[in-house]
């Protein structure tokens, strides 16, 4: 295949010097002095500021995009933690104050109003936000919470369980629970759980410190509690807590009756008297576990191949990040957990983190971070890095989307068609079952935040009080309560990044509405959905939801009529 996007190279930088290492705050400081102190005596002059700003913010946030790469990959080697926290602790405190020197001095300006009010608007409401959030006292706490924070990839990456003679990583070990001898399941399953147990008390007590530490950041900076805080610093200017009430209703409503009927019809098909937890992901007609890949090259074939039947475009996306070896997939001793497509500002080409072990969920992650990935690459000519930097709504539309539209060609996975029916039924069974987990974290963390003196032994009651709303009924606990009560520290969010969670739920609705507007008119649905996506952080999420052809929105009604089009489509498979 010929690729038409090119291997980039940064840019010749306009205000610093294309060889700047950034080592201590006293090389780099006089930038940040000559952006706060400039003169600005015309709209050109504070035009050229932003850029300029722009471009440092771009240089910053990639170096530290870096040190945080290669410490995922490897948070085993001492060194990379060591330049990852020397960044926090030694550049970040640091910064923080000039950027919100550097934001009053945009909002004061004179010429502000002189701005083209539609092109800036989005950048204008976030900066002045970000002033009004802004406690000189915060930078310290924050500080601190980013170094609690990363403890809890090195504990989990840490976790690995004995089996068959061989050290298996928790990914690996996780992939053995698809087996159709349901004994090994059980023993692999307790294995994991046994493991996970070892650290509970440990990631209690780390949670206990991190809940300490966001609390007081929202009292410093005037709120009552996180919660309302955090929905301020996120940016969330488009939907409030009782959109995110009515979403949890919703799911609750429409989704958790239809999968108690799926599992019902789980335990009669594996012919059980109980559905046991480590029965959810066998396959329950007898089939082998799907192997859509054979190792990390064959991933990365395959997922070019396979976006190439969507758009030739998102194809050379992964080709040209392959090329310049920004693909880290396979999972390993020592790397932290979890996936994520990082964006580089400055160079505009991501990276894709993952810990694939060659299972259909791996390929999911593939494809979900490979949409993050071309939303980067049609994102990455916008002229002011801000513009860039995308809503998590929206940003997990792209990905979300693309698990949905790069279904209709998995066939490059699955040469057996009734692999390749099994592959799409469960992948839409997984985006009904996402929905109700989203919730069940959302909620977590609105009543965490709300109540920040809970106990360890209060989080698992409220917690199990959540399982029972939204999980499955059919899933018989006795004699493991215990995992019952922990499992929310799975989910990395919770630790590493709070309140980042029910994007994925607005999100999902929104992929499904995509996807249904690509089985009607796929041409014109992947115009709609490019359109959106090249224009980053430019408009309103409302306003990029149309012009990717749907609604934002979380109705009851809404609800349903998409899970009826997911209903009809597993129906037809």
């Amino acid at each position: 295949m010929n690729t038409t996007i090119e291997i980039p190279t940064k840019p010749k930088r306009r205000f610093l010097p294309d060889d700047l290492k950034i080592e201590s705050w006293k090389e780099v400081e006089k930038y940040f002095v000559d952006l706060r102190d400039r003169k600005i005596n015309s709209v050109k002059d504070l035009e050229n500021w932003l850029l300029d700003w722009s471009e440092t913010d771009a240089v910053f946030e990639e170096d530290s995009a870096w040190r945080y790469i290669k410490m995922t990959c490897n948070t085993a080697d001492q060194q990379l933690v060591d330049a990852y926290n020397h960044y926090i602790n030694n550049i970040y405190p640091h910064l923080s104050p000039f950027i919100n020197e550097l934001n009053k001095k945009f909002i004061a300006s004179p010429f502000l109003q002189n701005l083209d009010a539609e092109k800036y608007h989005i950048f204008i409401r976030k900066v002045k936000k970000e002033v009004a959030l802004y406690r000189p006292e915060n930078i310290a706490l924050m500080v601190e919470s980013q170094n609690e924070s990363q403890k809890y990839g090195a504990i989990i990456a840490a976790q690995t369980i004995e089996h068959d003679g061989k050290e298996l990583t928790m990914q690996q070990a996780t992939s053995l629970l698809k087996s159709n001898n349901r004994e090994l399941r059980e023993q692999v399953w307790k294995k994991i759980n046994e493991r996970k147990s070892e650290d509970t008390k440990q990631l209690q007590d780390l949670f206990s410190k991190l809940i300490n530490i966001r609390h007081q950041i929202a009292l410093n900076a005037g709120y009552k509690n996180y919660r309302d805080y955090k929905f301020d610093d996120l940016g969330r200017f488009d939907y409030n807590v009782n959109d995110c009430l009515s979403f949890h209703a919703a799911i609750e409503h429409e989704i958790v009756p239809l999968l108690n009927k799926i599992d019902e019809e789980r335990k009669q098909k594996l012919g059980l008297d109980a559905l046991m937890p480590w029965d959810m992901d066998v396959d329950t007609s007898g089939g082998q576990p799907l192997k859509p890949f054979s190792n990390s090259a064959d991933l990365i074939t395959k997922t070019i191949n396979c976006f190439n039947k969507v758009r030739p475009y998102y194809a050379e996306c992964i080709e040209v990040m392959n090329e310049m070896n920004h693909l880290d997939l396979d999972s390993r001793k020592g790397k932290a957990p979890g996936g994520y497509n990082y964006p580089l500002y400055e160079i505009g080409v991501p990276f894709i983190f993952m810990n694939a072990v060659g299972t259909h969920r791996d390929l999911v992650t593939m494809v979900h971070e490979g949409g993050h990935a071309i939303h980067s690459f049609l994102s990455r000519n916008l002229f002011l890095t801000e513009f860039k930097n995308i809503p998590s709504e929206v940003a997990e539309l792209a990905s979300m989307s693309m698990e949905l539209i790069s279904m209709e060609h998995w066939e490059e996975f699955f040469a057996d068609a009734n692999d390749l029916k099994r592959a799409r039924k469960e992948q839409l069974e997984k985006v009904l079952r996402t929905l109700p987990w989203i919730s069940m974290i959302d909620l977590f963390q609105h009543w965490l935040y709300e109540n920040p003196a809970n106990t360890a032994e209060q989080r698992n009651e409220k917690w199990v009080e959540l399982v029972n709303r939204f999980y499955s009924k059919q899933i018989n606990w006795q004699q493991h309560e215990d995992v019952k009560n922990r499992f929310w520290q799975n989910q990395l969010h919770l630790y590493e990044v709070p309140f980042y969670y029910i994007e994925y739920g607005f999100a999902q609705l929104g992929a499904i509405a995509v996807w249904r507007n690509y089985a009607t008119n796929g041409e014109k649905a992947l115009d709609q959905y490019q359109n959106a996506l090249a224009l980053g952080y430019t408009k309103s999420i409302p306003q990029l939801y149309e012009t990717a052809g749907i609604d934002f929105k979380f109705t009851q009604a809404y609800v349903k009529e998409l899970v009826d089009f997911v209903k009809n489509k597993m129906n037809k498979i």
